[in-house]
């Protein structure tokens, strides 16, 4: 069930199966619910103050996305991580941040830069003490590329596509230092401060292509967060 120390409290000022997915999907990408957690629609509304029905709604959504799996007669349980999946949203993520980069480092905009040297002293900061706020910090890094781009559409695309890598990425920084991946941003924002679209386009491959070389000791270790290849 959930963790005794998350917050419960629903805003009325914003549609309350939006805010259950929102806090669900948190705490399942955070592993805060790992795979196998059975969810119960009443409890969770008795624990939220709310009727079954915006619950239902937040459980046929993160379905959607690959977080829930309904079983019948047994119930409703966090699914585990799709590696088939994991890989397809890199390849496409991939794509579409080579081609951001390229179009910033034809642009070379320095207020652009400067903003993104600022957004790597914070991640520097939080690589050393807070592992959910570095997270929180390397997504504003990549929307801010995309938004600075006129790309804002396709991070949406992208934002849809990574849920399962996302769940990865929490999993890697229990294992692998995050002040590496600050030092992969540095080199993209080098590159796009130079006008060096080649490097720009190599330095974010090579930064989303990190996950490849991750994802077998990440599974050696925790296998049982992961589907058995070929599902």
């Amino acid at each position: 069930m959930l963790p005794d120390t998350i917050a419960t409290s629903i805003s009325p000022g914003a549609p309350v199966g939006s805010q259950l997915h929102g806090i669900l999907r948190d705490l399942i990408l955070r592993n805060d619910l790992p795979p196998g957690t059975r969810l119960s629609e009443s409890e969770l509304a008795a624990r939220f103050a709310v009727s079954r029905q915006p619950v239902r709604e937040a459980f046929i959504k993160l379905s959607e996305e690959g977080l829930l799996e309904v079983r019948p007669q047994r119930g409703t349980f966090v699914r585990r991580i799709s590696q088939a999946a994991v890989m397809d949203a890199r390849f496409v993520r991939e794509a579409i941040e080579a081609d951001i980069v390229k179009l910033l480092a034809e642009k070379a905009d320095q207020g652009l830069v400067r903003e993104l040297r600022q957004q790597l002293a914070e991640q520097r900061e939080a690589a050393r003490t807070d592992a959910s706020r570095f997270i929180k910090l390397d997504e504003l890094f990549h929307k801010s590329l995309a938004d600075a781009a006129g790309k804002g559409r396709a991070w949406m695309l992208i934002e849809g596509l990574k849920v399962q890598m996302d769940r990865v990425r929490y999993l890697s920084l229990l294992r692998f230092p995050m002040v590496k991946l600050t030092d992969q941003h540095e080199a993209i924002v080098d590159a796009i401060g130079n006008g060096d679209q080649h490097a720009a386009e190599m330095a974010v491959r090579g930064h989303l292509r990190e996950i490849l070389s991750d994802l077998p000791a990440i599974f050696e270790d925790r296998p049982e967060f992961f589907e058995e290849p070929g599902r």
